[in-house]
């Protein structure tokens, strides 16, 4: 059975890709990831902050060079030891881009202009195959307006366009008005995918203590049903490729995505609370569906069942919603 896809020109030899996790900062687990069946890794991100943090205490050193000496006349060099997490970065990349023989993506998380958005060359140079944006922004300013937030990620991602020549998707929330509009205006800034969606981690509330506590849950199937939904209405719509992730568990979960319209799914929690065999479980239980669905490659069902090509476009859209929640019955006996 031929499972390869196409994901940002990239040519894939199956649709199971590793999303951006701790697990990419292990060159061995990547290596094992590899092995088990993944067709590519998406790196872990590489933060906005962390790149403000080391100029400010760059800004620091050179700021105090004289140590407490009057008579320091001359700048003094940047000791050779120093390294910024960029550094670090680009040094895992590369060493990544050594050990594996699959496409190695790599994720910047942020959501301004100023910064890290001239270090995508540098990614490039280094050799990723291309470059997740992993737009992460929570619009807490009661002054900002939604125009404003998606004007910063168009703005963002066309600057970055003229920066690096390398494919470049966009990870966004389903946290947008207009996300069709939305998908649109990105493309024309130079997008070449979407990855949908972005989970917000939440913060909770410590009833002891009365202080928030940072969560982190891992991802359930169920919450695929959004990027299911968004997935089938782009599809055909706009020349992106489209990825899931967020709720990729079985196979099951996978063959939706790609019913859907998305070119890959991106596998995260799963692998963290499962380990690498999940991989080659999901890739026997596709290929098997495949078979007994009597389809010749994967390609042929990819956006089958989106919007685009569905019989009843409605079932996306607000008629859905009405009959579920019209046949909705509750269990037997609790309003007797």
């Amino acid at each position: 059975m031929e499972l390869n896809t196409t994901y940002l020109g990239l040519e894939l030899k199956n649709p199971v890709v590793v999303s951006a996790s701790p697990l990419s900062r292990s060159v061995d687990n990547s290596k094992r990831l590899e092995d088990a069946g993944a067709a590519a890794i998406v790196m872990y991100s590489f933060f906005e902050e962390e790149l403000l943090n080391e100029q400010e205490r760059l800004d620091f050193f050179l700021s105090h060079q004289e140590f407490g000496s009057a008579e320091a006349t001359s700048p003094m060099a940047i000791p050779e030891t120093y390294r910024t997490g960029l550094d670090e970065y680009l040094e895992q990349l590369a060493a990544l881009k050594e050990a594996l023989g699959i496409p190695v993506i790599a994720s910047l998380n942020g959501v301004s202009i100023t910064g890290w958005v001239r270090y995508g060359k540098s990614l490039e140079q280094a050799g990723a195959d291309a470059l997740e944006l992993n737009a992460y922004h929570i619009a807490a300013d009661t002054e900002q307006t939604g125009v404003e937030v998606e004007l910063q990620y168009v703005e963002l991602l066309r600057q970055l366009r003229e920066e690096v020549s390398l494919p470049i998707s966009m990870k966004l929330s389903s946290h947008f008005s207009a996300m069709g509009n939305m998908a649109r205006r990105l493309e024309a800034a130079g997008a070449d995918g979407l990855v949908l969606f972005n989970r917000f981690y939440q913060p909770d509330i410590d009833l002891e203590t009365l202080r928030i506590t940072p969560v982190h849950r891992l991802s359930s199937s169920a919450e695929l049903l959004v990027a299911i939904r968004w997935i089938a209405l782009l599809y055909g719509r706009v020349k992106m490729s489209l990825a899931a992730t967020g709720g990729v568990h079985t196979h099951e979960d996978v063959l939706k995505v790609l019913l859907a319209g998305a070119s890959i799914a991106q596998l995260c929690s799963v692998l963290l609370s499962g380990g690498p065999d999940k991989i080659g479980g999901i890739l026997e239980g596709l290929t098997q569906w495949l078979e007994q669905h009597e389809y010749e490659s994967l390609r042929q069902l990819i956006g089958s069942v989106s919007q685009h090509h569905t019989d009843s476009p409605t079932e996306f859209e607000r008629a859905n919603y009405m009959r579920v929640l019209d046949n909705f019955k509750p269990p037997p006996g609790v309003w007797s």
